[in-house]
């Protein structure tokens, strides 16, 4: 098991690590000062140095770069009850794996030293790609066994001819799916051309699909090749496709059972030989039970189903994609910004995701627009349901129950759990608190005395 050093001036705390990380099977040395850390870590090497920042003499930032001078490969964690974005940006610039606030959730720092006494560099670029592919499958990113239920169906479905239908909410990344299964197909080599049946007017439709002939309306002043013309050979994916009104689902239709279709304006029959991979966040059961959908269409795009899990619903595939979005948008911005911090890692974890993967990366490339330093912390995310989860809980702990409440401690309690969440989000930031929860510095100054906190 790893060697850890845990280096804090007060003794309770040190004595609090120790029996904490012993009982979770790690071996443990203690150091009460930063002139102590630095003498250990000349003597032995560690896996793991947690140190507090604020010490007399030698501070956190000078065991960090002593571990760091000694033993470079030593992963170093530092604590503190002054936590400040100042701080963490030269913590994490010297080469801190972690900056965490005090006081800090049991679970939650556990989960932190796991991570960190499991993290390593890739030993070479095969490595690398070794570790990626691990978890990636095209442009698909994620290793939860709900992905790779989907993953399974992907290969076993994809050097088929069978049209596939993916249902899925909006930003689940459909289109990711039906361009891996492509591009797993004999078809790779060929066009995947999508039709956003949602994007296109419905007066232009037709002939976007199909094509038309010079002279078939105003404008047409040369033939035109439509959009199934420029797949043969290759696949169509229809996303949106319980959007088409009902004579384009009658015209898709045919192009699917006879593989022939007639450019508008045209009366020369076209043979054309695509692949079908639809998409919808409609209940297409539902629209065909409704008559806005055909029954017989319906039948011939459903042939085999995949279904995409929410976000919420992928088991540890959050930081894979999280880190994914923030390596894509620090590349594309020009900045050096390697790492999510815990904290700011542990608040996406309990945010819902209503917009699922298409939120998570939106969420990402604001954070790194918005980051100055090389880590993103908690105050450069922008949660847009952060309210509308307070008024979730409100209304969750509004059940009174047969033997009623006592009204005053409720309320009293939500407020201390909602303002402590702010301050967490706001990386201790009182005014940015304060905006989250919309009150004025003032008003927050006072409810922080009449809780005590």
């Amino acid at each position: 098991m790893a060697d850890i050093l845990v280096v804090d001036d007060e003794k309770s705390m040190r004595e609090f690590l120790e029996i904490m990380l012993t009982q979770e099977g790690y071996n443990v040395t203690l150091a009460e000062n930063g002139e102590n850390a630095c003498e250990v870590l000349d003597r032995k090497k560690f896996k793991l140095v947690i140190t507090d920042i604020r010490m007399r003499d030698i501070d956190g930032i000078g065991v960090l770069k002593k571990a760091k001078s000694v033993h470079p490969d030593t992963v170093v964690v530092l604590i503190s009850a002054f936590a400040t974005a100042e701080t963490a940006v030269e913590a994490m610039r010297e080469g801190a794996y972690d900056y965490i606030p005090k006081p800090f959730k049991v679970r939650e720092f556990k989960k932190i030293v796991k991570q960190a006494v499991s993290s390593r560099k890739p030993a070479d670029s095969g490595e690398e790609d070794y570790l990626k592919s691990h978890y990636h499958f095209g442009c698909l990113v994620g290793e939860s066994p709900q992905m790779k239920k989907v993953y399974d169906l992907i290969k076993r479905v994809a050097e088929t001819k069978t049209n596939i239908l993916i249902s899925a909410d909006s930003g689940t990344g459909k289109e990711l799916v039906a361009r891996a299964i492509h591009q797993s197909s004999e078809r790779r080599e060929k066009p995947f051309v999508v039709i956003n049946c949602a994007g296109i007017p419905e007066n232009l439709i037709e002939s976007e699909l199909f094509g038309y002939k010079k002279g078939a309306f105003t404008g047409a002043a040369a033939d035109k090749e439509g959009l199934f013309d420029v797949a043969d050979g290759g696949t169509v994916f229809l996303d949106e496709v319980g959007e088409l009104t009902p004579s384009i689902q009658v015209k898709l239709l045919r192009v699917i059972q006879e593989r022939t279709f007639t450019a508008v304006g045209g009366t020369d029959e076209k043979n054309v030989d695509v692949r079908f991979i639809s998409a919808t966040n409609k209940d297409l059961e539902k629209e065909v039970i409704n008559k806005n959908f055909r029954e017989d269409l319906y039948f011939r795009l459903n042939v085999i189903n995949i279904v995409l899990p929410l976000l919420r619903e992928r088991d540890g595939d959050l930081p894979l994609l999280a880190q994914n979005f923030l390596e894509k948008y620090s590349l594309e911005m020009g900045k050096e910004i390697k790492k999510i911090s815990a904290y700011a890692m542990d608040i996406l974890g309990q945010y819902s995701f209503p917009g699922n993967v298409r939120e998570l990366e939106n969420i990402i490339e604001r954070s790194v627009a918005l980051e100055t330093s090389n880590i993103v912390l908690p105050e450069s995310l922008t949660l847009s349901n952060f309210k509308q989860g307070s008024e979730k809980e409100m209304r969750r702990r509004s059940d009174l129950g047969a033997e009623g409440i006592e009204l005053d401690g409720v309320m009293a309690g939500i407020e201390r759990d909602y303002i402590l969440k702010a301050i967490q989000i706001a990386y201790g930031s009182k005014q940015r608190a304060a905006e989250l929860l919309g009150i004025s510095m003032r008003s927050l100054r006072y409810r922080l005395d009449k809780l005590g906190l």
